[in-house]
């Protein structure tokens, strides 16, 4: 598989827009992977760039899939962008892992709370990096 500059240009456009700036560098190295292609090329500029949904619906879409995989790493990557694209406030921060508790279990909600959390606390030091 290979894809035109163009596609893997408006990529990593996307990419760095859904988990902030300069985030699509981890993927230059693997230009001319397939896998990577498909990522860059499909998942981000075809779909991640739809205007069906909004960037924060499609990432509550992610988040509740991820939350079935019981990956706090995973929701911490996804609210991080979402935190720097200030996609939500506090509070419906604080009402996600409420309302996907009774969708994805007690064990599995455990690990968005924690991810969330550890995207607030990464907020935090950037927002006191930044002053």
């Amino acid at each position: 598989m290979s894809i035109d500059e163009a596609q893997w240009q408006k990529g990593l456009e996307v990419f760095d827009k859904v988990y902030g700036p300069g985030s699509s560098e981890m993927t230059r190295p693997y230009r001319d992977s397939s896998f990577n292609q498909e990522i860059v090329g499909n998942q981000f500029a075809n779909l991640w760039a739809s205007d069906i949904f909004s960037m924060r619906e499609k990432r509550l879409l992610v988040l509740g899939a991820t939350a079935m995989l019981g990956r706090a790493d995973l929701v911490e990557i996804q609210m991080n962008g979402a935190l720097i694209n200030d996609e939500f406030t506090d509070e419906e921060l604080d009402f996600l892992p409420l309302f996907i508790l009774f969708y994805a279990g007690a064990g599995n909600t455990t690990t968005v709370f924690r991810g969330i959390e550890a995207a607030k606390a990464r907020r935090k030091e950037r927002n006191a990096a930044s002053k």
